[in-house]
């Protein structure tokens, strides 16, 4: 078996060990998918350019796409598909999963990330360390959380979203959620009190529109 981080750079090098630790039980290589280095190894394990990763003549093959610009993540894994190669999942032992949580395919959730109940999440979730997503949220395809993200509860993401490191989401109500469109962007540190446009960048506290993209 052959399991691949498709990314070498900072956030691929984070989640090798949680691959490693997923997959403990198997007899298993590790490799890093990476066309745009020039290193032969990375922490220890190979690189190899996805032609090399495709033409490998392992029959069970699979990749955790571990890029944060999301329009990059589609392509690559739309490609990893048309190709035949499956897009794993990857969870952290440290994770939190609560009752009624629907996380589509191709998720990364890392360290002491929590999902608490009655939420749905699209496909390709990216949520990095210590973030959290609570009650009655509706997150969308290919959304991005750096880390420290706080959700809360009754919060709508757009596909296609960015969250930054530390932002603050604050709790909307069922017949008003709170909205983040798609494609939007919500920098660092950022304490959302009311809905950001789609393709619109937010900053400070509170939050207030920077710039169109």
């Amino acid at each position: 078996m052959m399991r691949g981080v498709y990314g070498a750079s900072g956030f691929g090098r984070e989640v090798m060990p949680l691959v490693r630790q997923q997959y403990k039980s198997e007899e298993t290589s590790f490799v890093f998918i990476d066309d745009g280095i020039t290193a032969k190894s990375v922490n220890g394990h190979d690189v190899l350019s996805y032609e090399d990763f495709l033409s490998h003549n392992d029959d069970d093959k699979s990749v955790v796409v571990a890029i944060a610009d999301s329009q990059i993540r589609e392509r690559i894994e739309q490609k990893c598909l048309n190709d035949g190669i499956q897009i794993s999942f990857l969870q952290s032992e440290t994770v939190l999963i609560g009752d009624e949580c629907e996380i589509g395919a191709g998720f990364i959730l890392c360290g002491f990330v929590q999902l608490t109940s009655n939420l749905v999440i699209g496909k390709s979730f990216h949520a990095n360390i210590y973030s959290y997503v609570a009650h009655d949220c509706l997150i969308g395809d290919y959304v991005t959380f750096a880390p420290g993200v706080k959700c809360n509860g009754n919060v709508h993401i757009g596909d296609h979203a960015y969250i930054g490191t530390g932002a603050i989401l604050k709790q909307g109500t069922p017949d008003k959620p709170l909205i983040i469109g798609p494609r939007a962007i919500v920098g660092m540190g950022a304490v959302v009190t009311k809905d950001v446009a789609a393709d619109t960048v937010v900053v400070g506290n509170p939050a207030r529109m920077l710039q169109a993209n």
